[in-house]
This record gives C-alpha cells, structure tokens and sequence, in this order.
C-alpha cells in the first residue's frame, strides 16, 4: 500500500496517523517532491476509477492561473488534465491511498482510509 501526502495537509497528516494506529504496512509518496509521471497518473485514474478533473484540487492557484474551470470535461481533453497534474502535482487531490487489491482511494475520511485498509 502506497500513500501519496503533502505533509502540510492535515488531511495527509490525519490518515498516516490513523495507518500508524493501525499498524498498517504502508509506503509514504511527498508527491509534491516525488512527482508523479504521466502514467503514474494514469494508472491512478484507473485505480480510482476517476477522471483526471475528478481529482483536481480547482481551488488552487495554479488551477486558476491554468483557467481550470474552463477546461472540457471530455475524452479529448483528458491528456491536457492529466499533463497538467503532472507538471502542476499539487493539484493533485490529496492524499491518496493506492490499496494491495489494485484499487486506490482518496483518503480524506477515516472511513476511506480503513476502506483501503481493508483492501
């Protein structure tokens, strides 16, 4: 199991605690220095079964720097979504969990990260 965090989320800080108090077998991704590649991304998005635009934190500056909201939500467009979370990770929600099962969650409650656990 991988966690994908940004140590100044408390989100992030919240679920590595809760792993640790369960003694789960986990590998810690800062992927804001660790950046995910293009496929790495990918391969996520299918974990997750999301979208890129599903799991874009919109509200950050370089969202609105990028006109993000204005993007199409569509096949053609997925590329130029996912080429923007790579060069941009933190737009990347946060954090994810990519479970032992091949699926992935984004941990943001209690209940996603024990649903990853549990995987």
């Amino acid at each position: 199991m991988e966690i994908w965090i940004n140590p100044a989320c408390s989100k992030c800080r919240g679920a590595v605690r809760l792993l640790d108090a369960e003694g789960a077998d986990y590998t810690v991704r800062r992927y804001l220095e660790d950046v995910p590649s293009p496929d790495e991304i990918r391969d996520v998005l299918d974990r997750l079964g999301l979208e890129p635009w599903e799991i874009t934190r919109t509200q950050e500056a370089d969202a609105k720097e990028l006109g993000l909201k204005e993007w199409p939500r569509d096949a053609d467009a997925r590329e130029r979504w996912i080429t923007a979370l790579a060069e941009h990770p933190k737009l990347i929600q946060r954090p994810i969990i990519t479970a032992e099962d091949g699926t992935a969650v984004v941990a943001r409650t209690d209940e996603a990260v024990r649903d990853a656990m549990g995987r």
